[in-house]
């Protein structure tokens, strides 16, 4: 049986046992590989893939193929050229098994790296990760609805949490000393006292 696979670009026409060389996979040494682009099998062809077809493979060695060399001239200057050198990454690997059918359940790990197999045959093979979950969003901060006292709008009432007061208990209990204090920290002129805040939240808060 033979079959046509791609990979890194380029197709190979392979039977069990073949040695080949292909664009370095992400894989080590011994490890065992799966090629799910399977462009024919046993004379099927693909359209454009053979939808369960597979080659699996061994992975022998990660290695560089032969040096490449060009050169760099530049135009109207004497004596400017510069040689450049290139080896490309490969991976060698021996063809153990070629599958017809079957290959979803195969479990072998999907041969992916640079200029491997495509996202969509990786997806094939592999588990749909499951959707991240949506942050919660920060819970309001706990306590009574400040804005029911005289002049607190949701600015007011966001300096009167960072201050640390969220309940109505807190502004009750206040004596003419704190109250004074909180007026001028928080620059309402006289406010709480005019308004009456420490008498208003003693109702509220029995309400509450």
């Amino acid at each position: 049986m033979f079959a046509v696979l791609k990979t890194g670009g380029k197709q190979y026409k392979v039977q069990s046992g073949d040695v080949l060389r292909v664009e370095k996979l992400a894989a080590e040494a011994g490890e065992t590989v799966q090629f799910n682009e399977i462009l024919m099998v046993d004379g099927q062809v693909g359209t454009p893939t053979v939808e369960g077809a597979a080659v699996q493979a061994t992975v022998i060695d990660q290695i560089k193929g032969d040096k490449v060399i060009h050169f760099v001239k530049r135009r109207r200057k004497h004596s400017s050229q510069r040689t450049k050198g290139h080896r490309q990454q490969l991976t060698l690997l021996r063809v153990t098994e070629i599958l017809a059918s079957g290959a979803a359940a195969t479990g072998v790990k999907a041969a992916i790296g640079s200029g491997s197999v495509s996202g969509a045959a990786v997806a094939a093979t592999e588990p749909k990760a499951a959707k991240a979950e949506a942050p919660a969003e920060a819970a309001a901060p706990a306590g009574d609805d400040l804005k029911k006292l005289p002049g607190v709008g949701p600015a007011m009432e966001k300096k009167l949490h960072e201050a640390g007061i969220t309940r109505f208990a807190q502004i009750a209990a206040w004596t003419d000393e704190q109250a004074a204090a909180m007026d001028s920290r928080l620059g309402l002129k006289g406010k709480i006292v005019n308004d009456g805040w420490v008498a208003l939240a003693k109702d509220l808060a029995k309400k509450a």
